[in-house]
């Protein structure tokens, strides 16, 4: 007989005490969390009824609106599966989202351990009110559209693996091993208690849908334990109610039940749309309401992605214009929500994406205004608080905006041709790519919070000697300083004299290559040894403008020369043509049958415009989107990096002259060289570029910008006006019982 120590007594003891500690530590949150019973015993906190969510609460169950943001998982300088964020900074954001009104966090895919453990820690914090959250199940995308064949059992198996790994993360169980762009750790913070529902996979690829429905014709007829097709659900709905089944299955193992979802979007809603032109926008339907639950008392729901400007249907469809604001301009964003919500008959709708961003670029036009970018924040704002009161007041059961947070590393269809090399586009904040201005706070490049465009360069003084250069004076010209962030390249100048623009037109050109225009109406009878890439004009607000060299015009070698998409001449490409073009965007390609149900034309906007105000976000003047301002004899200006050529800042790439195998191609640059002048609007004469008797002006004798590769970014967050008026919007929404 062995006989127990009594050191070895107190070891034990302090073993199983540390046990039932970790026991009791780990399933704390489901038992302050008030919730009931469902007919088998399992818990649930939320429901769906009829066409609205409910929250059990205080012994009794009440409509639950959701009041919602998007979270990324991203930080400046980082691809989304590097998973950067701390648990600290999670924390602090948290705050931020229960000040700003929501309720919900909807997360898209299984984040780190340490989110996880922050909200844990966050509601039990707050106690008498948690803040809630989504959590999303990411299918394998780019297989999916690659494959086009969503039964391949390295989909189906990856797809059924990765919601086990959610489930499990979500209950604190998780042991997910380190593989490449995804989380992974141990899980060990049940925030099961603190779940509002599932909402699994991505945006559909109509594509890929319509392939999966063709290969497996015999795949109907699913009947799951919680999850079923009806009669006629197509193959592709039977492969996401038996995803839905093996995820409930997986969650009743933890004793919870929450309500169900699949991710949807416009795309392959299933509604027709006649005023739709492309016709793969209208091609195939996801329908949520093919699919069933039983014996799952939280219920299932219909979840959809809805931007008011795509597809193109949201300004064009005639069809839509049964509601109207009170001026008499028709909501078609509204009226499509109701379609929406009437076809959904009997469970609740979520849109669990929208809002517009906060850049100079476009890439989309919508109906009243409501642009995929060109907005500032005040703009922003006012946009997303009326989408917000479109789907409350359409009677949905939530409104979930996109996005939280700012995204550097996001690309969008018309400018990621111009992205060169694109595996660096997260080191630098692209202006001009909508897609990474989305958020409610600002996630700003280095010196945005340090130097103010106001026309008072007091800020400047704060930059270290390393941090800027100046240039040599110039004629008309005290001083020239220039410096640069991930965003932006700025310019401080200070004029001999105080600039009117009704007399006068100030011009800087940028001369990055070799080539470009050496001549043009804009230097007047001046001639230069060396081409400008770009030239931007600063007069009446009119007229400030930047623009490009026809020869070196991105916007038309792309769509112009490579797409055939707009009309070219030999002439406008020639080196030194002396035309120098606005600085276009694309926002809808040329459209031909049989892709387009008629012709539709290809559609362009001004970028380069540039706007005159102040960068001060304490000023009641303050506009997120002010490029320069002057105040006497001082200038102040910033330029985004791609308006002057750049494909990657980072790396000095610039876009180069004419084409490698018929595409845009990128080379390094030694830097920036300024050209400034000015221009009398009197006689047309020029100050600045030598003596009036002198043939051509030595632009290579200027000194060059120079500034070091960077491979780490440095950045700032605020809240953006937008977040000020999404708070008094969600402050503002009643519950739906005191509707």
């Amino acid at each position: 007989m062995t006989r127990t120590t009594p050191a070895a007594t107190w070891l034990l003891r302090l073993a199983l005490l540390f046990i039932s500690g970790l026991i009791i530590w780990h399933y704390w949150p489901a038992q302050k969390v008030e919730s009931v019973r469902s007919a088998d015993g399992l818990k649930v906190k939320f429901r769906t009824q009829a066409d609205h969510l409910e929250i059990y609460d205080n012994g009794e169950w009440a409509p639950f609106f959701i009041k919602g943001v998007n979270l990324g998982a991203a930080l400046p300088g980082y691809d989304p599966g590097q998973l950067p964020i701390t648990k600290e900074h999670y924390q602090q954001w948290f705050k931020m989202i229960q000040d700003m009104g929501a309720n919900t966090i909807r997360v898209y895919t299984i984040l780190q351990p340490v989110f996880y453990e922050a909200l844990v820690e966050y509601n039990q914090q707050h106690e008498d009110q948690p803040l809630y959250f989504i959590q999303g199940v990411w299918s394998p995308e780019e297989d999916l559209i690659q494959k086009r064949d969503a039964y391949l059992d390295d989909i189906y198996n990856k797809f059924q693996k990765e919601i086990l790994n959610a489930v499990a993360a979500v209950y604190g169980t998780a042991d997910i091993p380190a593989e490449y762009g995804k989380a992974s750790g141990s899980y060990r913070h049940n925030a099961g208690p603190y779940l509002v529902g599932w909402h699994i996979g991505t945006e559909w690829d109509p594509q890929m849908v319509k392939s999966t429905n063709a290969k497996h014709q015999d795949r109907t007829g699913f009947e799951g334990t919680y999850v079923s097709v009806k009669p006629g659900a197509t193959p592709f709905e039977n492969w996401l109610a038996e995803m839905l089944d093996h995820l409930a299955k997986d969650e009743v193992q933890f004793g919870w039940q929450h309500p169900l979802a699949f991710t949807n979007w416009v795309t392959t809603d299933p509604l027709s749309h006649p005023g739709e032109v492309l016709v793969l926008e209208d091609a195939v339907s996801v329908d949520a309401t093919h699919l069933q639950v039983h014996n799952w008392s939280a219920g299932y729901y219909a979840s959809f992605h809805a931007y008011p400007y795509y597809p193109d249907f949201f300004r064009l469809d005639e069809t839509l214009h049964d509601v109207k604001e009170a001026d008499g301009t028709p909501n078609i964003y509204r009226s499509y929500l109701r379609e929406l919500k009437a076809h959904h008959a009997g469970i609740p709708v979520l849109i669990s994406e929208y809002g517009v961003p906060s850049s100079l670029g476009v890439a989309h036009l919508g109906s009243m205004g409501r642009h995929q970018g060109g907005h500032n924040e005040k703009n922003q704002g006012l946009i997303n608080a009326s989408l917000t009161n479109d789907i409350y007041n359409e009677g949905l059961a939530g409104a979930i905006v996109f996005s939280w947070q700012d995204e550097w590393f996001k690309r969008t269809w018309n400018t990621m041709h111009f992205e060169i090399p694109q595996n660096r586009r997260k080191l630098w904040h692209n202006v001009l790519t909508n897609e990474q201005h989305f958020g409610v706070i600002a996630e700003m490049a280095g010196k945005e919070n340090r130097l103010i465009i106001d026309g008072d360069a007091s800020d400047w003084t704060s930059l270290k000697k390393d941090e800027k250069q100046t240039l040599q004076a110039l004629p008309g010209w005290k001083e020239i300083t220039m410096t640069h962030d991930e965003a932006y390249v700025y310019i401080h100048a200070e004029l001999e004299k105080p600039f009117d623009p009704a007399k006068e037109i100030l011009y800087m050109g940028v001369d990055t290559l070799p080539g470009g225009n050496k001549h043009g109406k804009e230097l007047g009878s001046k001639q230069l040894d060396e081409g400008l890439e770009t030239v931007f004009e600063l007069g009446k607000q009119s007229e400030a403008e930047l623009k490009i060299a026809s020869n070196y015009n991105l916007h038309t070698r792309l769509y112009g020369k490579q797409y055939g998409m707009l009309p070219v001449t030999a002439q406008q490409f020639s080196d030194d043509s002396g035309k120098f073009d606005p600085w276009m965007l694309a926002v809808g390609l040329e459209l031909t049958p049989p892709d387009a149900k008629k012709y539709y034309p290809f559609e362009e906007v001004s970028a380069g415009k540039l706007a005159r105000g102040t960068t001060n976000p304490e000023s009641p003047e303050f506009n997120s989107l002010a490029m320069w301002q002057m105040q006497g004899q001082t200038l102040e200006l910033r330029i985004p990096w791609m308006l002057l050529g750049f494909s990657d800042p980072s790396s000095l790439q610039v876009i180069g002259y004419g084409q490698k195998e018929g595409k845009l191609f990128a080379q390094t640059t030694e830097g920036i060289r300024l050209v400034p002048w000015i221009v009398q609007r009197s006689d047309n004469s020029v100050i600045g570029l030598g003596n009036q008797d002198s043939a051509t002006y030595p632009v290579t004798k200027l000194p060059i910008y120079r500034w070091k590769a960077w491979d780490k970014v440095q950045y700032g967050e605020r809240t953006k006006q937008s977040y000020d008026m999404m708070k008094e919007t969600f402050h503002q929404l009643k519950k739906p019982a005191d509707q």
